[in-house]
């Protein structure tokens, strides 16, 4: 039986988390979030919940499942198409299971504002269809701190024309708290490759960036009193590691280039978390790393 990305969990079932329907059959439609930025990954996590009493069969259309979206502020979101969730399997009795889905690349959200966002899910072998409950989330505009320019490094010849893109930082209020997003984009900023937060922030800092020779993005924002955050992405938005450092009574920890001409945090001192990317080995997990001084 091929389950895709639904998740399957046998459990008691509460009956205050799931609209109730008289076939026994209960969706519940969740968001990680309320709040996102204009491209930022929106996940609808829709949760089924069968006390039918008999097997359910799902999945085997391409419209089993879909999506709703309206703006509260009166203005049409446009459908780019529906999200692909074909994928057929069973569901017994007393069981849930919940499928995760993007909307993000197949509506249009590029206007800031409130949406509300409601899932069906077709129950073809009873000609049925239940319907969830509506979420309600806000798309917000972000503000722009940096914008660098940079080519992306290319295998093979260096006599092909390097693909240009951009490093964006932004920041965004999210749940009262300042937060930092890196946006990736193509050479005209219209086409978004990558958008996540980096870490939080204060509001009384200034944020340092960095290009290394490989074009990835070195970043170091203050996320507290004497804390610091600092991560090193790549041209596809991958984190290749992120570490957390602090002021010391002497020193702050900065964004310099080395004698070698690399990227390094100098000053402070790095305090070992469970965060940290790569993950810290056990041995050094209570061990603060001092930083070298040029």
């Amino acid at each position: 039986m091929k389950l895709a990305n639904l998740i399957l969990a046998a459990l008691l079932i509460s009956l205050t988390s799931v609209v109730a329907q008289p076939n026994g059959v209960g969706i519940e439609l969740a968001l990680e979030q309320d709040q996102f930025l204009p491209d930022e990954e929106l996940i609808a996590a829709v949760r089924i919940v069968n006390r039918s009493g008999q097997t359910l069969k799902l999945g085997k259309e391409a419209d089993w499942l879909t999506f709703s979206i309206e703006s509260l502020d009166k203005f049409i979101v446009s459908k780019i198409e529906n999200p692909p969730v074909q994928a057929e399997f069973s569901l017994e009795s007393s069981l849930a299971g919940t499928k995760r889905v993007n909307l993000t690349p197949y509506f249009n959200f590029a206007r800031s504002g409130r949406y509300t966002v409601t899932a069906t899910v077709k129950l073809s072998q009873w000609g049925t269809e239940v319907t969830s409950v509506a979420k309600t989330f806000t798309i917000m505009n972000g503000t722009r701190l940096q914008d660098i320019e940079f080519g992306v490094p290319l295998e093979g010849t260096a006599a092909q024309v390097p693909e240009v893109r951009h490093y964006i930082l932004q920041q965004a209020i999210f749940l009262k708290q300042m937060r930092l997003y890196l946006r990736i984009t193509d050479a005209t900023r219209t086409k978004t490759f990558k958008l996540f937060a980096l870490a939080p922030m204060t509001s009384f800092t200034k944020t340092e960036a960095q290009l290394d020779q490989f074009s990835n993005l070195h970043v170091l924002s203050q996320t507290g009193a004497r804390s610091f955050s600092y991560t090193r992405i790549n041209p596809d938005g991958q984190i290749l590691s992120r570490e957390t450092h602090d002021y010391t009574d002497t020193s702050r920890p900065v964004l310099k280039y080395n004698a070698e001409g690399q990227v390094r945090v100098f000053g402070g001192i790095r305090r070992i978390t469970s965060s940290d990317l790569p993950a810290p080995q056990e041995s050094v997990t209570q061990t603060n790393v001092k930083t070298e001084t040029p």
